[in-house]
């Protein structure tokens, strides 16, 4: 179910918004290869209505699984919005769309949470990546054998009659 509330609770007083929402509700499962959202996404909101606007601001977090960029590794990270702030227009040419007197926060949530994954997650700062059962993989090679591989490679292209 979507996050909703009716513009006519905000004509009294704010409005408190606290709950869980599911990847599922979000769109947000298997979106992204290496970040995936485990479990509930969690919200307190205040929902405020100003002259021509509804300023909905507060937290929100969920837990991650992200896989390591180096080494494939999964591990969990939290990813927390503590100051989220949406500024909802009523009026003009960004006016949002108003249902039955309810706006849905669900779009706005969910674009925010996609921005906010991290872009290249590390299980550790120091991770050294995929390593070889014999460690040659894992051993840079020298600059000596690099050069001697690649004159190797010319001198096979030169031979070629073309």
């Amino acid at each position: 179910m979507p996050l909703t509330f009716n513009l006519r609770h905000l004509e009294q007083r704010d409005l408190d918004l606290e709950g869980e929402l599911s990847p599922e509700e979000l769109e947000i499962k298997g979106i992204d290869e290496i970040v995936d959202v485990e479990g509930p996404i969690h919200y307190d909101l205040t929902a405020e209505r100003l002259s021509q606007s509804v300023l909905v601001r507060g937290r929100i977090s969920c837990t991650l699984t992200c896989h390591c960029v180096r080494c494939l590794k999964p591990f969990p990270q939290e990813l927390e919005l503590e100051e989220w702030t949406c500024d909802l227009p009523l009026e003009g040419e960004d006016k949002v769309t108003v249902e039955n007197d309810s706006i849905d926060l669900t779009p706005y949530i969910r674009e925010d949470i996609l921005l906010a994954f991290p872009q290249h997650p590390l299980c550790e700062q120091d991770c050294r990546g995929m390593v070889s059962p014999d460690n040659n993989l894992s051993k840079p090679a020298s600059v000596k054998e690099q050069s001697r591989g690649s004159a190797a490679a010319w001198a096979a292209l030169n031979k070629l009659k073309f």
